[in-house]
C-alpha cells in the first residue's frame, strides 16, 4: 500500500516526490531540486530527502538582524541559560509561523511537531485568534482585577463550562509555574497540612516553590527549595520495575509481557504499594496534596497503569489531601479522547492547573478549583498585575472558539492515533526504539540501546537523530529524565499528509543512524 505525494518545499517553491509504505515503514525518495536543497547541511544528501506537503502561505522576506549578530547578542546580553537551552548544534533561526509551519531567516520551511513546547494549540498565528488579539489591542491593552471588564468574565464563564462540577472557580495567572505555585499554596491553606507528593521524574515548573514539586536533577539548584515536597516512584510501565502489555490507556502498549489475571493489574498494585511506602515513611499522617500530570510532559510522555490515578486519589483524600491535575500540556483536547487529560483516568481532581495551549502561545495560565478550596485562598490578599489581562482573555476566548470550530480535539484523536500506530511499526523494525506511547497528539518515542536492557540511548546518539530530523525539515522535542525520549506534540491542526511526511523523515533519520553505527 503506497501513497505517492507531489509537494512543495521551502516557501512552497521546490517540487519533489516521495512515497511512504505504511506496512514496512520504508520511504522512497525522489531527488529534489532547487536552491534550498542545495544549501542543506543534511549529512546524508539527496536522494534521501522527502518533500513537504504543500503550503499556500507565503512568508515575508526576512530583512532583520543577521544570524551572526543574533548569536553575538545571545552570547553577550542574554543570560547564559538562554544559550544552554538552545536546541541543535546548528540552531534554527525562526522568522515566521503559520499554522503547523515555521520558516527560518533563510526562507526554509519546517513542519513544527513540538509547537513551542506543546504550547501552540490551534496553529501559529491562527487567523481567527490573531484577529481577536488585534481587535482587543485597539480597545484596551491592560487593566487589572481592581476594575470590572468584560473580557475577563466572558472568558472565565467559557472556560468553566468545559470542566465538570464542582470545578468552576478560576484564578488567572501568567504561566504554568505560577499556576502550580498557587495551587500548592491553596492546597496548604485549605487543608491546613503542608506535605505534597509528586511522581519521580515529573516536571511542574521552575519557580522556587515548584522546583520542589519537580523531580528531575537537571532542573534543581543547590539551594534550599521544595520544603515539604516528596516523591513516589513513577509508575512507568515500560522502563519501571513493573509493567505489562495491557497496562495503559493508549492505542499502543509496551513490548513487555503481561501475566496478570483478567481484571487485575499487578503493576498498578506494585506502584500503589510504593506510594503506601511513602505514606508510611516520609510524610505525616495528614498531607496537603498530590500533584500529577495525566500523561507526563517533560518527563517523556510517560503513561501510568489505568487505575493508578483513581487509586492514588482515594488514598490521598483519606489522608486529608487534595488532588491536583497538572493539565499544562495535556489539556484542551490534546489527548484526543477527552478535552481534559484527567477525564481519561475517570477521576475528578480538586484542582486543575493549565497554561501553554490555553492561549496558543500568549502568556497565560489558570488555577481552577472548587468553591470550598477557593474560599481558603481569600484568607489573605493575593494580587496579580497581569493575570486576567484583557488581551490574554480575548485571545484565550478565541482559542476556545477556534478549537470547537476547527475540531482540534478530533484532529488530535485521528492524526495522533495514526501516528502512534505507524510509529509502533517502526518500533518493531528498529532495535533502538524501545517504546511508543501516548494518546492523541501527546506522543513519546523512547529510545534505547537495545530492547532487552531498556537502557537509554546515549545523548550523543539522540542528538544525531534529532539533528538529522531537523535538517530534513521536521522539528520535534526531547524529554525524559535522561533525555532519551523524543516528544511529538504539534499544533492540533496537522494533517494525515503532515504525519506521513514526518514518518518518512523520522524513518530516514533512524536508517541513517543505524547505517552509520551498526
Amino acid at each position: 500500500m503506497h501513497k505517492v505525494f507531489s509537494r512543495f518545499n521551502g516557501p512552497c517553491l521546490d517540487r519533489v516526490k516521495y512515497s511512504y509504505n505504511a506496512f514496512t515503514g520504508l520511504a522512497k525518495f525522489h531527488r529534489p531540486s532547487g536552491a534550498l536543497f542545495k544549501k542543506s547541511a543534511v549529512k546524508h544528501p539527496p536522494p534521501d530527502l522527502p518533500e513537504m506537503p504543500p503550503c499556500s502561505f507565503n512568508p515575508e522576506e526576512y530583512k532583520d538582524m543577521s544570524k551572526e549578530r543574533m548569536m553575538e547578542i545571545r552570547r553577550q546580553n542574554c543570560n547564559p541559560m538562554t544559550m544552554k537551552v538552545t536546541y541543535y548544534k546548528k540552531p534554527v533561526y525562526i522568522h515566521q509561523g503559520h499554522m503547523q509551519w515555521l520558516w527560518d531567516v533563510d526562507g526554509r520551511r519546517y513542519l513544527d511537531l513540538f509547537a513551542g513546547v506543546a504550547t501552540v494549540s490551534v496553529g501559529h498565528c491562527h487567523p481567527k485568534v490573531t484577529a481577536a488579539a488585534e481587535k482587543q489591542l485597539r480597545k484596551l491593552w491592560h487593566t487589572t482585577n481592581i476594575y470590572v471588564y468584560s473580557p475577563l468574565h466572558e472568558y472565565t464563564e467559557k472556560l468553566a463550562a468545559t470542566l465538570p462540577d464542582p470545578l468552576k472557580v478560576i484564578y488567572l495567572t501568567n504561566s504554568g509555574s505560577e499556576a502550580n505555585d498557587l495551587a500548592m499554596l491553596m492546597a496548604r491553606l485549605h487543608t491546613g497540612n503542608f506535605d505534597v507528593i509528586t511522581l519521580r521524574g515529573s516536571y511542574h515548573g521552575g519557580s522556587p516553590h515548584t522546583m520542589g514539586l519537580t523531580s528531575n536533577a537537571a532542573y534543581k539548584y543547590p539551594v534550599a527549595s521544595g520544603l515539604g515536597c516528596h516523591n513516589t516512584m513513577c509508575p512507568d510501565v515500560f522502563a519501571g520495575p513493573w509493567g505489562g502489555s495491557n497496562c495503559r490507556d493508549s492505542p499502543i502498549q509496551t513490548i513487555r509481557d503481561c501475566s496478570c489475571p483478567q481484571g487485575s493489574c499487578t503493576a498498578n498494585d506494585k506502584y500503589i504499594g510504593q506510594l503506601n511506602e511513602v505514606f508510611a515513611t516520609s510524610v505525616p499522617s495528614r498531607i496537603a496534596a498530590f500533584f500529577a500530570e495525566p500523561i507526563m510532559g517533560v518527563g517523556g510522555a510517560v503513561q501510568y497503569p489505568k487505575n493508578f490515578l483513581k487509586d492514588t486519589y482515594k488514598l490521598v483524600r483519606e489522608r486529608g489531601g487534595v488532588c491536583i491535575a497538572d493539565e499544562v500540556q495535556t489539556g484542551f483536547g490534546r489527548t484526543g479522547s477527552h478535552f481534559w487529560g484527567f477525564q481519561g483516568h475517570d477521576v475528578i481532581p480538586d484542582m486543575v492547573t493549565m497554561a501553554k495551549g490555553i492561549a496558543n502561545g500568549f502568556p497565560m495560565g489558570a488555577v481552577v478549583t472548587t468553591p470550598e478550596v477557593a474560599a481558603s485562598f481569600a484568607k489573605g490578599v493575593h494580587f496579580n498585575t497581569f493575570g486576567g489581562n484583557p488581551v490574554a482573555c480575548a485571545i484565550a476566548s478565541s482559542v476556545l472558539d477556534t478549537m470547537e470550530e476547527d475540531g482540534t480535539q478530533q484532529i488530535s484523536h485521528n492524526v495522533g492515533t495514526y501516528l502512534l500506530t505507524e510509529l509502533a511499526k517502526m518500533r518493531d523494525k528498529y532495535e533502538i526504539i524501545g517504546d511508543v506511547r501516548g494518546k492523541g497528539l501527546q506522543i513519546g518515542v523512547e529510545m534505547v540501546k537495545d530492547k532487552a536492557s531498556r537502557k537509554p540511548l546515549p545523548p550523543a546518539a539522540m542528538s544525531e537523530i534529532f539533528e538529522d530530523t531537523k535538517d530534513m525539515g521536521v522539528l520535534i522535542g526531547k524529554g525524559g529524565v535522561y533525555g532519551q525520549t523524543f516528544r511529538i506534540k504539534p499544533p492540533m491542526c496537522i494533517t494525515r499528509d503532515d504525519a506521513d511526511f514526518f514518518l518518512a523523515v523520522f524513518n530516514q533519520a533512524l536508517h541513517n543512524y543505524m547505517e552509520d553505527h551498526h
